[in-house]
């Protein structure tokens, strides 16, 4: 399979119609070519069964694509770009919700997500023997780098949920998850419709097994309203103008903005009080950081603070 992270120019169409007609006429071809590679696998299939199904003479398909290898690729963009609006609806659920739900909506989400016939098929091919150069979108340097920025948003998630856990087994927690995800989701498009259902209740059991002892409802602190950044962990943080009608926040720390929904909730006492422990201790702010996964800033802020409040109660 090739892995060459540099696309031929022919990857894209030919040309991009600029009338409402071209553009139709090149919708039709691609729709065309979901159905037959569907239908007959790729390695079986023809551009002439693309130009029948889609009713257009085989030149129009050669106006836009030199060969049904380009047809692929065109198709593998739009499921890339499918694949980035599903795991942004995803990350606008509330993520504080019991984890059972939080699981078993983002698979019932796939599950839908799957009946599309473009990522069906997508799917479905790569269950096939490998094709050289089929897949070169998902396997060059831009689909892998999506693939990256998935586990760390969910990495992300699981440190909103777990404070205590560092990024770095936050990442771990994320990339095995991921692989536990792909596995069982090519299991069941490998199956019939009647065993899909069961396939998808394995793998939320299988899920939420793997991560309820680290981000399970019984690590949630609902109950702290100190806002924290989910990107760097940092609490300096002031409210941005609305999204949606929801509160947006930016993070002065590294200038990322995010929704409320998105903003861990504080961190439990038992973190801060080992944090404030291990400041007493003589640890410097950056060693706390790394073996609490509490950024410094917001332990720097918690020792002002208690100072602040000594001062207060013992002005002399």
């Amino acid at each position: 399979m090739n892995n060459s992270s540099s696309l031929s120019s022919d990857l894209p169409p030919r040309r991009q119609p600029k009338q409402k007609r071209g553009q139709q006429r090149l919708e039709k071809i691609l729709l065309a070519a979901v159905e037959v590679f569907t239908e007959v696998g790729y390695t079986a299939a023809t551009t002439q069964q693309i130009a029948e199904r889609a009713e257009t003479a085989i030149g129009s398909i050669y106006q836009f694509f030199p060969d049904k290898l380009a047809i692929f690729h065109a198709l593998e963009a739009q499921y890339l770009q499918q694949t980035q609006d599903f795991h942004q609806e995803f990350f606008q659920q509330d993520i504080y919700r019991p984890l059972e739900s939080v699981i078993g909506e983002l698979i019932d989400l796939f599950a839908g997500y799957i009946e599309h016939p473009l990522i069906y098929c997508i799917y479905l091919q790569s269950t096939q023997p490998p094709v050289t150069g089929l897949f070169l979108l998902l396997t060059n340097e831009f689909g892998a780098s999506m693939q990256q920025q998935s586990i760390v948003q969910h990495a992300a998630v699981y440190r909103q949920r777990n404070p205590a856990l560092s990024q770095s087994k936050s990442e771990l927690l994320s990339e095995v998850a991921h692989r536990i995800y792909e596995s069982l989701a090519l299991v069941a498009v490998r199956s019939g419709s009647g065993r899909r259902p069961i396939i998808y209740e394995e793998l939320k059991a299988a899920l939420y097994g793997y991560l309820n002892p680290h981000i399970g409802d019984h690590l949630l602190n609902l109950h702290n309203d100190m806002m924290i950044c989910p990107h760097c962990q940092g609490d300096r943080v002031a409210k941005n103008g609305h999204h949606k009608n929801k509160q947006r926040y930016i993070c002065r720390a590294c200038n990322r903005q995010f929704i409320d929904r998105y903003a861990s909730r504080g961190y439990p006492p038992k973190i801060k009080q080992k944090c404030l422990d291990l400041h007493q201790q003589g640890t410097s702010f950056r060693e706390i950081e790394r073996q609490t996964g509490v950024s410094h800033n917001t332990v720097i802020n918690w020792v002002k603070s208690i100072e602040r409040d000594r001062i207060t109660t013992n002005p002399s």
